[in-house]
This record gives C-alpha cells, sequence and structure tokens, in this order.
C-alpha cells in the first residue's frame, strides 16, 4: 500500500540513476522508492500535458482532488498487466492503467479507484480489472461507500475474453453491492464499450459538460451501421442523459463542480445500509407548533394561488421546510414535472418527492414515475425517511404515454413505494386525483403519516371531469330544453367542489392524518420524523419482488 503522505519522498532524485545493489538493505530499500516512483509516473510528461491542455486532470490528480488532503492510500500500485499478445510484453506500464484505494471524504472512510486514459487508452485488461474487483470486495466487506472515476475506452482487444470475464466480475460487484453500499460513478471523459455498464449498475451517475461522454457504440459504428451523422456529444454527452435518456443524475460544469456535489451527496448517505445517514447538529424545538414558527413557515400560507389552474413553483415549499433552505436536487434536467432530492429537517436528512405544477402542471407521466420510483428505492436502500409533497391531478394522458407503457412503467412508482419500509411522510398541497393520488404516498399505499392542506383537493377526479361524467344526462336534458348549458355546468363544478374536492371528506374517513394550516408544515414534519425513529415494519419473507421492469 502506497499513501500520498509519502510524495515527498518521492520526490527526491530517482534511484533508477544510480547502480543499485538489491542484494543489501539499502539497496532494496532503494529499489522500492524506485517503484513507487514509476508508480506515480507510468506514462511520460507528454502525455500528462496533453491531458491538463484539455482542462482536465490525471487520474491521481482527480484522486487527490476528491479525497480530504493527505488521506488515500493506494493498493496495488506495482500491478503490471501479464499479457504477452501482440507485443504487450514490451509495454508493461506500472499500474496497468487504473489506480486503486481507499481515503476520507469529510472524514468518512470511501473507496476509490480511477481510469487512466493516458495508458493504453484506459481500456480494461485482466490486472486493471482484478484491481477494480479488489477493491470492490474491500468496500462491500468494510462497508465503505465506493467512488468509481470513470476514462476509459472499452475492452483491451490485445488480451481477449480475459477483459470481458472482467468486466462480468465488476459487474457482478456491482450487483452485490447494490443498496449494500453507496455507489457513485463520475464520467471524466469518454466511457464506451462496457465500460458504461458498471456506471449503469452504480446509484449516483455524474458527468462534466462537454468533456465527458457515454455511449455503447460510438459515431462511427453509428454511421457505418445505419447511415445517422452524430457527434460523442450529441449521441452520449452530458446534457443528452440528463435530458434524454435519463441515465444521469448530475452535470457539472467542470471536475471540481463534479468533485463539490458528490462530497455534497455523501454527507447525506450513510456508509451502508445497517446504519443512518449522517445528522448534523440541530436544536430540537420547544413547545407547541404555533410558538416556533418563523417568517419563511408563514410565507407558505399564501404561496398557493386561490386559481386550481394557475402554478407555482414547487420548490418554493420545499426550500422553506428544509434546514437552512438547502436542497439537493438529483436529475434536475429529467422529467421535470417531478423534483427529487435530499435535505435536511431538524438536522435529518430526508429525501424529497414532489410533484412540480409547472410542467405539465404536475402530472405523472412515463419519465416521472421512473424517475420518482427509483429515488424511492435508493432512498429505502440507505434508511432516508422520504417526505411526498403532492399536486397531481393525474396521469398525463396521450397514445404516446400508453404505447410506451405508462401502465407498466407508472406502476414502478407504485411498487417502489409500497415496498419502502423506511419513514413515510405525504404533505398534500393542491390536487390529489385518482390513481395518481393513490401513487404519491396515500394512506393505504403504507404512508405513515398523512397531511393535508386547506388548499388540498382530493377526489377521483377534478370537478369538470366528474360534472361531464356523473350529470351527462342532467346536462343532455338541459341542452334538449335549451337551457344555458355552461351555467348549469359551472354551477354543478361548483357544487362538486363544495362537496367533494376538498381535504375534508378523507380527513373524516382517516385517510388524512390532519388538516394543517401551511405553515405547521416543517413542525408537523419534525415532530413525526422523531415519533417514526423507531417504526418497525412487518413484511411477508420473500426471496424478493418482481418490480414491473
Amino acid at each position: 500500500m502506497t499513501s500520498v503522505t509519502d510524495r515527498s519522498a518521492h520526490s527526491a532524485e530517482p534511484a533508477s540513476e544510480h547502480t543499485i545493489d538489491i542484494h543489501t538493505t539499502a539497496g532494496k530499500l532503494a529499489e522500492l522508492h524506485k517503484r513507487r516512483e514509476e508508480s506515480l509516473h507510468p506514462v511520460g510528461e507528454a502525455a500528462v500535458d496533453k491531458v491538463h491542455a484539455k482542462g482536465k486532470l490525471t487520474a491521481r490528480e482527480r484522486i487527490y482532488a476528491l479525497l480530504d488532503e493527505g488521506s488515500f492510500v493506494e493498493l496495488d500500485a506495482l500491478a503490471k498487466h501479464r499479457s504477452t499478445n501482440f507485443g504487450l510484453e514490451k509495454n508493461r506500464p506500472v499500474g496497468d492503467g487504473v489506480v486503486t484505494g481507499y481515503g476520507t471524504i469529510d472524514g468518512r472512510d470511501v473507496c476509490i479507484f480511477s481510469q487512466d486514459a493516458t495508458v493504453f487508452g484506459g481500456s480494461l485488461g485482466e490486472v486493471y480489472g482484478e484491481k477494480i474487483v479488489k477493491v470492490q470486495d474491500l468496500a462491500i466487506k468494510t462497508g465503505r461507500p465506493l467512488i468509481g472515476i470513470n476514462d476509459g475506452a472499452g475492452a483491451r482487444i490485445q488480451e481477449g475474453v480475459v477483459s470481458l470475464g472482467l468486466y462480468s466480475r465488476i459487474f457482478r460487484n456491482n450487483i452485490l453491492a447494490s443498496g449494500v453500499i453507496p455507489q457513485i460513478s463520475l464520467i471524466m471523459g469518454a466511457a464506451a464499450g462496457g465500460h458504461v455498464y458498471s456506471p449503469a449498475l452504480t446509484d449516483f451517475v455524474v458527468m462534466v459538460d462537454q468533456t465527458s461522454q457515454m455511449f455503447i457504440t460510438g459515431p462511427d459504428v453509428i454511421k457505418t451501421v445505419t447511415g445517422e451523422d452524430v457527434t460523442m456529444e450529441e449521441l452520449g454527452g452530458a446534457h443528452t442523459h440528463m435530458a434524454k435518456s435519463g441515465t444521469l443524475h448530475y452535470v457539472a460544469s467542470g471536475e471540481q463542480d463534479a468533485f463539490d456535489w458528490v462530497r455534497e451527496l455523501l454527507s447525506y448517505l450513510p456508509p451502508n445500509n445497517f446504519t443512518d445517514a449522517p445528522r448534523e447538529p440541530a436544536p430540537v424545538p420547544a413547545g407547541p407548533i404555533e410558538e416556533n414558527l418563523t417568517d419563511e413557515d408563514l410565507e407558505l400560507d399564501t404561496l398557493i394561488p386561490d386559481s386550481p389552474n394557475q402554478p407555482y413553483d414547487m420548490h418554493e415549499v420545499i426550500t422553506r421546510i428544509l434546514d437552512e433552505d438547502e436542497f439537493l436536487e438529483i436529475q434536475a434536467g429529467y422529467a421535470q414535472n417531478i423534483v427529487v432530492g435530499f435535505g435536511r429537517i431538524d438536522g435529518r436528512p430526508v429525501g424529497i418527492v414532489a410533484n412540480q405544477p409547472t410542467h405539465f402542471a404536475g402530472c405523472l407521466d412515463i419519465n416521472a414515475s421512473e424517475k420518482a420510483a427509483r429515488f424511492v428505492r435508493t432512498c429505502d436502500c440507505f434508511n432516508i425517511p422520504i417526505v411526498m409533497l403532492v399536486d397531481v391531478p393525474g396521469f398525463l394522458p396521450g397514445t404516446g404515454q400508453e404505447y410506451n407503457g405508462i401502465i407498466r412503467r407508472g406502476a414502478k412508482l407504485l411498487y417502489a413505494y409500497g415496498e419502502a419500509t423506511v419513514p413515510k411522510i405525504t404533505v398534500i398541497t393542491r390536487k390529489a386525483y385518482g390513481g395518481a393520488y393513490c401513487v404519491m404516498g396515500s394512506k393505504d399505499m403504507g404512508c405513515d403519516v398523512n397531511l393535508a392542506w386547506p388548499t388540498a383537493q382530493i377526489a377521483v377526479m377534478g370537478a369538470s371531469g366528474a360534472v361531464g361524467f356523473v350529470y351527462r344526462q342532467k346536462l343532455k336534458e338541459a341542452a334538449e330544453a335549451g337551457e344555458d348549458v355552461d351555467a348549469l355546468r359551472l354551477q354543478l363544478q361548483q357544487e362538486y367542489e363544495d362537496t367533494l374536492v376538498n381535504p375534508y371528506i378523507a380527513a373524516e374517513r382517516g385517510y388524512v392524518d390532519a388538516v394543517i394550516p401551511p405553515s405547521y408544515t416543517r413542525g408537523y414534519i419534525g415532530t413525526s420524523l422523531r415519533l417514526l425513529e423507531r417504526k418497525i415494519a412487518q413484511v411477508p419473507p420473500k426471496k424478493h419482488g418482481n418490480i414491473p421492469l
């Protein structure tokens, strides 16, 4: 193992410039220093300069930039490939193109690997793969988060099927670690072929704008096979994977921004599934909720527009109920009709899932359902309570949604929420209609505490649709009699709204635990979280469920 605290020793004059007598203790020590120096510089300065000229860091520099200073301990620094095919025995760089080890982030242990695109283009060979598998095993065994810094271009062709075998071992370890330790992937260059599947199996994927790409087959192959002309950035750039494919969780403006985001993300996550997420020191409010209201709390009382069709930004609700207005949004550029991310309430990390009325009126569609389902399952894996903020008029209608599987894919959110055993709290701010009401954290789907604002509209459907269905015959007769159908329709809609479209029918029947002033929301969630700390979930024994993938 090599620690970065040894870097001062490496600055000494290289031992290779002198004759080393390896039969003496001093000679053996000099030989060690020589080999360790080689491991720090596996390629020439020209290759490093080329990396820096692109505005990038080297594999080792990336580790130093992400981890706490002086904390990195390297593993397998002296490893070399064993292949003799196609003249590879004449080129055996130390480290074989990947730097692995462990260190700390904000004092918390993590395991890490960083791929080196200056060595064989970052391609994966046998020893390269074995090094990654070894650090994966260490992370699983010790219960520490695993961070992969990816910058490589597929399998090392010269090493044949052994490269594919190591890919498979890496993928299997990703699967074994899933739900056990947080796995985070940073894409720092062009990741192609087999290099993209491991990140896809991890919990979070980060890319750098304009310098990161991910794709199975590159532009040249696509041009040959399909005739399509596409650039690398269009095919697999950061914005493509954020806005279109949904593979990405954060688009970083630069490498340091990516590292900063990962450090913040880890502050909300536990090291493994047997521990709770770290808490920030926070005073517990004393006295009744109404005596602890802040100006920000009171602003919620005037946030919801009088017109049910007028949108508002759900971020305004989210930031007002979280500590210090801090919200780490996940997949902000994908399926923007739903908002997911992490925050804290009274120092406790929570996962937020919220409909966004400014996009599709907050309707659920295929992408929003899958985005929320994945996030709910991530929170459940790592013991993070889930807070749902609901303003949903239903599922987005259309043949495109139906043909592409909204029934099956929308059911993923139902499954994820119903399966989750962490504390679950729902706040209905406005609309909660039909099947979407069920999906968004309803009481009978296992919600522990269900709250509603007085502006909540809980019903099978909205007034307009309901009147057209319930009073179809009456409206038809009015039209035949020459009456003012529009006026009658408005009257019937008002009667329907007054009778059913409110939170009180649901509260009478126990589907809502409390109807509260919006300004009380943070206080109610805080007390609920304290109550649910000792929640005991009972589920039937099973190997695993069969989520509708």
